[in-house]
C-alpha cells in the first residue's frame, strides 16, 4: 500500500495539528496504522499505533494524551491529531503499515511507510 502524509506545517506551542495520511484500501491489507517520527540528529521514534483488526492503540510515553490516531476508512485516511504541541515535537512525521499477512503489531513489524510531513513547533 502507498502511504501520503500531508498536514504537516508550522505551530506555536500549545496549538494543534492534524496529519493526514492517506492509504488507499488499508482496512483490507493492513493490520496496524502507525506514527513515527524523526528529529534532525536523532533517531526515528514511535509515536502512536492503531491495530485496525483488534482495534487496540496505544502510544509513546511522551504523548501523554496530546496525540489520537484515528481512522476514517471511508476516506482511506488515517489521522494524528496533534494537541498542546511542544517545541519537542518538532521533527518529521512519518505514517507506516503493517500488512496484514503479518502476524503480530509489533513496533518493528511496520514495513510500508510514507515520505514524510515537518511539523514544526515554536
Amino acid at each position: 500500500v502507498q502511504l501520503v502524509e500531508s498536514g504537516g506545517g508550522s505551530v506555536q506551542a500549545g496549538g494543534s495539528l492534524r496529519l493526514s495520511c492517506t492509504a488507499p484500501g488499508y482496512t483490507a491489507t493492513e493490520r496496524c496504522m502507525g506514527w513515527f517520527r524523526q528529529a534532525p540528529g536523532k533517531e526515528r521514534e514511535k509515536v502512536a499505533r492503531r491495530n485496525i483488526v483488534s482495534g487496540g492503540s496505544d502510544d509513546a510515553d511522551f504523548v501523554e494524551g496530546r496525540f489520537t490516531v484515528s481512522l476514517d476508512p471511508d476516506k482511506n485516511t488515517v489521522y494524528l491529531q496533534m494537541n498542546s504541541l511542544k517545541p519537542e515535537d518538532t521533527a518529521i512525521y512519518y505514517c507506516a503499515s503493517v500488512p496484514r499477512y503479518v502476524g503480530r503489531c509489533g513496533w518493528n513489524d511496520f514495513r510500508n511507510w510514507g515520505q514524510g510531513t515537518q511539523v514544526t513547533v515554536s
